[in-house]
C-alpha cells in the first residue's frame, strides 16, 4: 500500500513577495502556491490542493496562517481533510493532524494559534484606522499605501498601453488592479500637462 504523497501549499500575500523561503528543504512531491492577501477569499491553488489530495496524502503547509482567513475556516479545513483520509501539517507551529487520530491538545493549539493571529491583523488593523483619524484631524494628507510599482514598472506600464496592449491584461500582468493602472496612466497625463504649462 503506497504511504500516499506528500503535498505542499504556500501562499505570500501579494505578486512581488517570494515563496522560496517556504517549505524550505521539505521534501515535497507536489505544490501549490497563491499570491493572494490572507482576507482574500479567493484562492484558486488551495482548492486545487485539496481537490487533488486523497487518502493516505499528507498537505505540509508553511504556517496556520498561510492556510485559512480565520480560526473557524481553518479547523473546517482541517476536519474536513482528515475525514477523507489525509494528513494536514503545519511546519512553523510543528503541528500535525491526522485521521482518525484523536489529539485534544494539537486541536487546542491550533485554535489558539489560528485566533491570535486572527486578533494580530484586527489590531493592526484598528491601528491603521486610528493613524488615518489622527493624521485628518491634523490637517495632514493621508495618501494611503505607496505605489506598488518602481518607475521602472510605471513607465513600462505606460508604454505598453500606448502600444495599445489591452489595460486589463497589463494590469493582471504586473499584479495591479485597473483602477491601479488608471491611476498610474492619469498621472503620467497630469506630469504632461504641467511639463506643457
Amino acid at each position: 500500500m503506497s504511504k500516499g504523497q506528500r503535498v505542499g501549499y504556500k501562499r505570500v500575500s501579494s505578486v512581488d513577495q517570494s515563496t522560496e523561503r517556504q517549505l524550505d528543504g521539505v521534501p515535497l512531491d507536489r505544490v501549490f502556491e497563491d499570491k493572494a492577501s490572507g482576507k482574500n477569499m479567493d484562492r484558486p491553488e488551495l482548492k486545487k490542493a485539496l481537490e487533488y489530495v486523497r487518502d493516505g496524502d499528507t498537505l505540509i503547509v508553511h504556517s496556520i496562517d498561510r492556510a485559512a482567513r480565520n480560526t473557524a475556516n481553518l479547523l473546517e479545513m482541517v476536519e474536513s481533510l482528515n475525514a477523507k483520509g489525509v494528513t494536514v501539517e503545519f511546519v512553523k507551529e510543528r503541528l500535525t493532524f491526522r485521521a482518525g487520530v484523536a489529539d485534544p491538545m494539537s486541536h487546542l493549539m491550533m485554535t489558539m494559534l489560528a485566533g491570535f493571529a486572527q486578533f494580530e491583523r484586527a489590531m493592526i488593523r484598528e491601528r491603521q484606522r486610528e493613524g488615518i483619524a489622527i493624521a485628518k484631524a491634523k490637517g495632514d494628507v493621508y495618501k494611503g499605501r505607496a505605489p506598488k510599482l518602481n518607475a521602472e514598472q510605471i513607465g513600462t506600464l505606460r508604454a505598453r498601453c500606448a502600444a495599445g496592449e489591452e489595460k486589463a491584461a497589463v494590469a493582471r500582468s504586473m499584479g495591479i488592479s485597473r483602477v491601479s493602472l488608471y491611476r498610474y496612466l492619469a498621472g503620467a497625463e497630469q506630469k504632461a500637462g504641467t511639463i506643457a504649462r
